[in-house]
């Protein structure tokens, strides 16, 4: 499968909108934090991807590497219980992706997308474009 299809679809999205952006290429790497040493950005500037499920609804939580996710609260937010996800439960929804790698745009996918409000107070935010060895960073107003 051609990963490289997913950086298209979202850097063609960020040209449609006039939206400036960097792609970043590294060696490869699977957790938020090491991408982010690879990137040599703070692990704050990271917006990792983590899927949730609520009730029958899947969730997409951008929140930065260093974070965890606060199931509770973030249940408190939505209205009912939280629970994490298993890969195999959501990579159908992502195709054109690497497992593990999904970009932060879940509207681009039909995913309701939860951002962590620390993220705000970055000037920019580095994040997967669907492979393992590239990322793309923006400001995150422009996010």
């Amino acid at each position: 499968m051609e990963f490289a299809r997913t950086r298209d679809i979202l850097t063609d999205c960020l040209d449609e909108n006039k939206i400036s952006y960097e792609i970043l290429s590294h060696p490869e790497a699977f957790a938020a934090q090491r991408i982010a040493q690879a990137e040599y950005v703070k692990g704050r500037h990271h917006a990792k991807v983590v899927m949730v499920k609520s009730g029958a609804q899947h969730l997409m939580v951008v929140l930065p590497a260093e974070h965890l996710i606060d199931l509770k609260k973030l249940g408190m937010i939505v209205g009912q219980d939280i629970s994490l996800e298993r890969e195999g439960e959501f990579e159908s929804f992502f195709p054109d992706c690497a497992v593990g790698a999904t970009p932060a745009f879940g509207n681009l996918y039909g995913v309701s997308t939860y951002v962590d409000k620390s993220l705000a107070e970055e000037d920019y935010i580095v994040f997967k474009a669907g492979t393992h060895t590239e990322a793309i960073k923006l400001s995150y107003r422009d996010y």
